[in-house]
């Protein structure tokens, strides 16, 4: 069972790439397969609405379309990004928009599917709340079950503060954000 993971970062190998893969890591120490995506200097053109995508695919043929494959690959996605104005990073907000064709053509390609995030902020309160709840609403949309980080803290996702590698209570959010999802994957 694969679990993709995409950082939604612009710079490769920040807080947000450590974090998200200080959870892929938890995930395959626990027998799932993974995939990481990065953003980072991707060429993904923004939807323009023209929903072209409703009589096949995308008029766009850029770095979506691996992107594309591993959405419709996995069982689990969890969403990385850094909190940029108390929201998702400009890259992350892209490739939402472009996977409304994965749910214009009948059943939604990602139903059912189990979705997690992790943001990445300057401050303990930074936006963090904010950006996973913008995530939670991508998976909605998308028909997926959405998990949070659960007790003990419990909040929408899992937050990060400052260096990723610093901050132990934020990467125990990530790994009880790793934990809950595999559980919920094996009930499958």
């Amino acid at each position: 069972m694969m679990i993709l993971g995409i950082n939604g970062s612009p710079h490769e190998g920040g807080n947000t790439s450590f974090a998200l893969k200080y959870a892929l890591t938890i995930l395959e120490k626990a027998g799932f397969s993974t995939e990481y995506i990065s953003l980072a200097g991707k060429n993904i053109t923004p939807c323009d609405g023209c929903f072209a995508c409703k009589s096949g695919d995308c008029v766009y043929a850029d770095d979506m379309v691996p992107v594309y494959s591993g959405l419709r690959r996995c069982k689990g996605l969890i969403l990385a990004s850094p909190v940029y104005m108390g929201l998702v990073s400009g890259q992350m907000k892209i490739m939402m928009d472009r996977t409304v064709s994965l749910r214009v053509n009948g059943p939604f390609d990602l139903s059912g599917k189990v979705g997690a995030g992790i943001a990445c902020g300057g401050f303990r309160n930074g936006g963090q709340e904010l950006t996973l709840q913008c995530m939670h609403t991508f998976f909605m949309q998308h028909d997926m079950a959405v998990i949070a980080d659960g007790p003990r803290f419990s909040h929408s996702g899992a937050a990060i503060v400052g260096k990723a590698e610093e901050d132990e209570l934020g990467l125990q959010t990530v790994c009880n954000l790793a934990e809950k999802m595999a559980r919920e994957l094996m009930r499958e």
